[in-house]
């Protein structure tokens, strides 16, 4: 099978010590082992700190590299969603983390099974998954948890939905994009429920990872995990009938969101989004 274009994006926010190895390592790696054009595209996400400045540094080096920047922040779901928008520009776009916790090889990977599914997706829950550096075990707990409260909504059988090295084929990010609404760390769970819920096949492979030191989700743990519970129950009931008798409670949500200092998911229809 001759190779796909690919887009990939890397969403950030203040990663001025941790993205430019990132971005080094991957616009290097597919120089090298890539015949088809490759893309890297960093989506700043509201940078407080000089983020933006070690990407144009970067940027200015590799020809593959270049950016999108957003001086307000909007989350990490809402910098894939506006990144997505970038979806005609290659055959297949992927997604990975600014923090380098899975390597240029593991997405390459993912890759090359994309004519077996619409949407190929990493796991380190997976028999076979290779874990450099495991999360802590509060995370592990934490993230169990969120798996089986996903599974209790959506039945869609994933073990990780939530590891950040994913591709998928430009034909189904053009179909779903307007579904997309969450901009947390739920983001992953809305585009997956809305792959599936349009028709598309998604395929999950055991991946490799390496968990990070400085892990902003450990920082705020609680408030995170918080806010991904609220960001899936607001997915499941975009999904229900009961979605149009809820409008009345939409400023209460937009002030729990406040509260929790969490990014406020993109208006949402009054119906089921278009498949």
């Amino acid at each position: 099978m001759t190779e796909p274009s690919l887009l990939l994006l890397i969403p950030a926010y203040n990663e001025e010590s941790r993205i430019e190895p990132v971005l080094r390592e991957y616009a290097q790696y597919f120089q090298q082992n890539y015949r088809a054009k490759f893309s890297l595209v960093v989506v700043l996400n509201g940078c407080r700190d000089n983020t933006l400045g070690v990407v144009q540094r970067v940027a200015g080096e590799f020809s593959c590299i270049s950016f999108e920047n957003f001086p307000d922040p909007i989350g990490k779901g809402g910098a894939l969603i506006e990144g997505l928008r970038l979806a005609p520009a290659a055959d297949v776009i992927g997604y990975v983390d600014a923090d380098g916790a899975s390597p240029p090889r593991a997405l390459h990977a993912l890759i090359q099974l994309i004519d077996k599914a619409d949407c190929v997706i990493g796991s380190r829950w997976l028999p076979g998954a290779t874990l450099h550096q495991a999360q802590t075990t509060l995370r592990r707990f934490t993230s169990r948890c969120f798996h089986l409260i996903v599974e209790g909504f959506f039945w869609m059988h994933i073990k990780d939905t939530q590891c950040p090295c994913k591709v998928i084929r430009r034909t189904a990010v053009e179909q779903i994009h307007s579904s997309l609404r969450i901009a947390d760390l739920a983001f992953d769970v809305n585009l997956l429920y809305s792959l599936k819920d349009a028709g598309f096949s998604i395929l999950e492979v055991p991946t490799e990872w390496t968990d990070k030191i400085g892990s902003k989700v450990t920082a705020s743990l609680f408030r995170s995990s918080l806010t991904m519970f609220l960001s899936v129950l607001r997915i499941r009931l975009i999904y229900s009938p009961l979605y149009k008798m809820l409008r009345p409670l939409r400023p209460v949500e937009a002030w729990i969101y406040k509260k929790l200092r969490a990014p406020q998911p993109r208006p949402a229809p009054d119906s089921r989004p278009p498949q």
